[in-house]
């Protein structure tokens, strides 16, 4: 009985969840008999040891979930945490495409910004002056959309270190990564502007690097002992895969593709290997209301079949293999879960925001990060230079006119108190001058 009750509950956690066995350490994803067999092994090791005493007072010695900031990141470990790995369709559950990659070194890289992921990030602490490298695969928003937002409101999040983009050359000119930045900057410069007047302007610096999206395990970064190469990938033309390698570990995201020949020859082998996966066209049928047509088209061709999927890594037997790029319920995890397992026998996670991997030379540890929903930005890591306002943003006479006099008094008075209590000689942009002639 017990032996069969503890199979019920492997089955029922291995589909929801989709995490896995690796070295180590017990995540859930493989058989239920493995599954059961490590659960079985943990319990003879506690027996052979004895209690396990943990104070009642000091910090517990372990964890099963990722609380960021507070755990050192080894010299030569790499750790991946889920920002977004849902779809077009916006969920409080899960964001758009997202991956952070930090390393030993102190390099940190994200991959993808679709809507939704900026607030992910915030919400693991991290100052942003050290996120400061944005590999985009594709330009479709759900990849995308919110770069803008993390660009342009960097230096109101404590940002003074210039965003670096990197990006696809595009079919034509204007739909590039350098046509496409440029364009976001044209339509937001009035944001550029007003946000550069309140606050240190110095993170509104972009420098874009457009490569060859056609070339073939193309290096388009080479620093600090990282390489990031990328490959081809079958997504509407000018669409990446991308490899990070990094002191002997690697690091392969597909963004969106079908599985290619170039995945199958330079993502083999690799520690951690994320590639997009959908659930069946059924389910897009009932759940999104496509077509039969659409559906077909969508799930199989401009996206990967959850058995493709499977075979590809059933071809390349990375260390972990990680689907996302679906909703991530009790049911679509399942389905998701029994399809690829028709083709794919290896380590396995179905991916959902937050989830975390630790990676080293002796394996793999998966778990889920505990984010912080109130979060606040993480303070400057240098020291900042005020802006001067009125340069930046001339105060017009219509909002001088427009000045609610009683009210600016009281605020002129605030302003009056900080500057006694800080040693400060602030004087107020706008309501200051309520007591200027006028021009």
């Amino acid at each position: 009985m017990r032996s069969y009750i503890l199979m019920i509950s492997a089955a029922l956690v291995i589909a929801v969840t989709g995490f896995v066995v690796g070295k180590g350490y017990l995540n859930v994803g493989d058989t239920a008999k493995n599954t059961i067999s490590a659960l079985e092994s943990q319990e003879a090791m506690a027996e052979q040891k004895g209690p396990q005493k943990w104070s009642s007072t000091k910090p517990y010695p372990s964890h099963e979930a990722y609380y960021p900031g507070t755990e050192e990141l080894g010299p030569d470990e790499m750790r991946v945490i889920a920002c977004g790995t849902g779809m077009p369709q916006p969920r409080l559950k899960q964001a758009a495409a997202c991956y952070l990659v930090e390393l030993g070194n102190g390099d940190k890289f994200i991959f993808d910004m679709g809507e939704g992921s900026y607030e992910r990030l915030m919400a693991l602490g991290i100052p942003l002056d050290q996120l400061n490298k944005v590999f985009l695969g594709h330009l479709h928003l759900d990849h995308a959309g919110d770069f803008p937002a993390f660009y342009f409101t960097g230096p109101v999040n404590n940002r003074l270190t210039p965003v670096r983009l990197w990006g696809p050359s595009g079919v034509k000119p204007e739909w590039g990564t350098k046509a496409w930045a440029d364009y976001m900057v044209k339509m937001w410069a009035w944001e550029a502007a007003t946000r550069g007047a309140a606050v240190d302007p110095r993170g509104l610096k972009l420098e874009v690097n457009e490569f060859d999206w056609t070339a073939v395990n193309n290096v388009i970064y080479d620093e600090n002992g990282v390489q990031v190469r990328t490959m081809p990938a079958i997504h509407g033309e000018q669409s990446v895969s991308f490899v990070l390698e990094w002191n002997g570990l690697k690091f392969a995201f597909s963004s969106d593709t079908l599985p290619t020949k170039w995945w199958a020859e330079h993502a083999k082998g690799v520690d951690l290997s994320i590639h997009e996966c959908f659930i069946p066209p059924e389910m897009m049928m009932a759940r999104y209301g496509f077509t039969p047509q659409e559906a077909i088209f969508v799930g199989t061709q401009g996206h990967t079949a959850a058995q493709a999927f499977g075979k590809i890594m059933e071809q390349t037997k990375p260390v972990r293999a990680v689907c996302y790029h679906f909703q991530n319920d009790f049911d679509t995890s399942l389905a998701v879960y029994s399809a690829i397992r028709e083709t794919y026998s290896g380590p396995l996670d179905l991916a959902t925001d937050f989830m975390t991997w630790n990676v080293t030379k002796d394996g793999v540890r998966t778990r889920m990060a505990v984010p912080n929903h109130d979060s606040f930005p993480a303070p400057v890591q240098m020291v900042k230079q005020p802006p001067d306002s009125a340069a930046e943003f001339p105060f017009g006479e219509l909002d001088r006119e427009s000045i609610d006099v009683p009210a600016a008094e009281v605020t002129n008075e605030v302003i009056k108190k900080f500057n006694k209590d800080h040693g400060t000689d602030i004087v107020p942009a706008y309501t200051g001058t309520i007591n200027e002639p006028k021009k």
